[in-house]
């Protein structure tokens, strides 16, 4: 097959990948409803889950296939995506971001922390099963932070708002969810499949495809959610979104990477991408301290995302 057929599949496969975690994602918050979960719950379990699927199963038949590269490829340019390109472009939306007091006193310093850890995981070129079991225990303590402090907030309006809405179940919601999962199977496989090949006929290594063209096309869900969210004036979510996700992405993505094979870290990933993911980290860190992120700083962080993006591909 040509490069431009091969080019299409990726695009094709990227698309149908993100738009069946999508509506995966909707079947799934349905049937949560229905059998009585929560919405606090459903939020951070089925809604976390499914904006970061994409990553997840693409990253999972990657190392499964042996080309682990484009599943550390793909967590640290979407980490990277998210708050460069994402969080700048929302913040130049809403020309002004600001930001709730708990994700800065909590959510903040848990990124933060997951970003070093990680990061220290990977300087030796590997992450081993007992660092995915590391990671997957910090998800776990994100995750019930998440549930308690969600769970505090529903009880300090339960005396305003007593009536329970439960979503009736309709056997598409159920049809949806299993045709969905074939989908991400699907896509997530042929994605994986033509960057390998293309980057065999393009000479590009599989983690630089991976940390730009898929992690781009992975990170779509994250950015609609934040343009809608600020449009809102509901800017916590936004940012929150971007934070949850690269949490999710470093303990969720590569914890379970890990356990399912061996993750081995490319040299550009190490000579480059990490330290731009702990420098979108710090960045992220320093001009929130104020708690609102302005249109300049977002414009800033778009600067820097074309920076990477032109480092990855020799433009600069």
């Amino acid at each position: 097959m040509t490069i431009f057929i091969w080019v299409l599949i990726f695009i094709v496969s990227l698309a149908v990948l993100v738009k069946a975690a999508d509506y995966f994602t909707d079947s799934a918050e349905a049937i949560g409803s229905f059998f009585g979960l929560p919405s606090f719950i459903v939020g951070v379990t089925i809604v976390a889950l499914g904006t970061s699927l994409p990553e997840l199963i693409s990253s999972v038949i990657a190392v499964l296939g042996g080309s682990s590269e484009i599943a550390v490829g793909n967590i640290i340019g979407s980490n990277i995506t998210n708050i460069f390109l994402i969080l700048g472009v929302t913040a130049v939306v809403a020309k002004k971001l600001k930001i709730d007091h708990e994700l800065i006193s909590v959510d903040l310093p848990l990124f933060v922390g997951s970003t070093f850890l990680v990061a220290m995981m990977m300087i030796d070129g590997r992450v081993t099963i007992f660092e995915g079991i590391l990671c997957l225990a910090g998800l776990l303590v994100y995750l019930l932070y998440t549930i308690t402090s969600s769970n505090e907030d529903v009880k300090e309006k339960s005396h305003k708002k007593k009536k329970v809405v439960k979503r009736k179940l309709n056997k598409k919601h159920i049809f949806i969810l299993l045709v969905s999962m074939v989908f991400i199977y699907f896509g997530a496989r042929y994605t994986v499949e033509s960057v390998v090949i293309l980057s065999g006929m393009l000479g590009i290594s599989k983690a630089i495809i991976a940390a730009s063209a898929v992690a781009l096309g992975t990170s779509l869900p994250e950015l609609v959610v934040s343009i809608r969210a600020a449009l809102k004036g509901k800017a916590e979510i936004a940012v929150g979104n971007v934070l949850g996700s690269n949490i999710f992405n470093l303990f969720g993505v590569l914890g379970v990477s890990a356990l399912v094979g061996s993750v081995v870290v490319s040299k550009d990933i190490l000579i480059f991408g990490l330290p731009m993911m702990v420098i979108a980290t710090l960045l992220y860190l320093f001009i929130t301290q104020d708690r609102k992120i302005t249109r300049w700083e977002g414009g800033l962080l778009i600067i820097f995302y074309v920076f990477y993006i032109g480092k990855l591909f020799s433009i600069f």
